[in-house]
């Protein structure tokens, strides 16, 4: 209980926390994109009255892009040693500015989000309403920020936090030595067998001697044993 007390102040954010903040916060502002951000109308040749609409991936794109990246940004978190963990926050921090920057973009001017999505839809430019902007614009903006703050404080924490695990590592030294021990076996086989062979006798005869037995006036098949 003491130990869990005193290790809270010294680990104010675990890796654990940060993957699921950055996760779920992109995940937030990914969906925002999908959302109607933006409403107005406007006049054509054939209807005075043309409701347009826009949702987050249309009014800004960029945000999206950042989104995803934040997401791609929790499991690399994970995955990364003590000095990749500083590079993937410090991307984080650049997707999370990103998200915010780009939904406050369409904040502080949702005419022009209007404007295009009018282009787009009609073919015209001319408002003939004001643009009305929802709450998803603001939404986005605020998982952003705090998208960023998440980066900041885990970078600012990352040192405390205990390296990767290197299971695989002593995997593959216990496979390294299990493979040294059999070119021992087959050299101790090898020389088995080669003791064995220099050990037996040849049992099959000699012309050159038996011819030299004869001069001599032996018997080449005689044993002598």
């Amino acid at each position: 209980m003491s130990e869990s007390a005193g290790a809270n102040p010294r680990t104010p954010l675990t890796r654990t926390r940060a993957l699921l903040a950055l996760l779920g916060l992109g995940g937030i502002a990914l969906a925002a994109t999908s959302a109607t951000w933006v409403t107005t109308e406007v006049a054509t040749a054939l209807r005075p009255g043309v409701a347009v609409a826009a949702t987050g991936a249309e009014a800004a794109p960029v945000v999206g892009a950042a989104a995803l990246v934040l997401l791609a940004c929790g499991p690399a978190l994970a995955l990364t040693g003590r000095a990749g963990r500083y590079v993937v926050l410090a991307v984080a921090a650049l997707a999370g500015a990103g998200v915010s920057t780009g939904a406050l973009a369409v904040v502080v001017d949702p005419t022009a989000a209007g404007t295009s999505a009018a282009a787009a839809a009609a073919g015209v430019t001319d408002l003939t309403a004001p643009v009305v902007l929802s709450p998803w614009p603001w939404t986005t903006a605020v998982a952003g920020a705090l998208a960023l703050l998440v980066a900041v404080a885990a970078a600012l924490a990352a040192r405390r936090w205990p390296a990767a695990t290197r299971r695989h590592e002593r995997d593959t030294a216990g496979g390294e030595g299990r493979t040294a021990v059999a070119p021992g076996a087959a050299g101790t086989e090898a020389e088995r067998s080669g003791a064995a062979e220099a050990a037996s006798p040849t049992t099959e005869p000699d012309p050159a001697d038996d011819w030299d037995a004869l001069t001599r006036g032996e018997d080449p098949t005689r044993d002598d044993g």
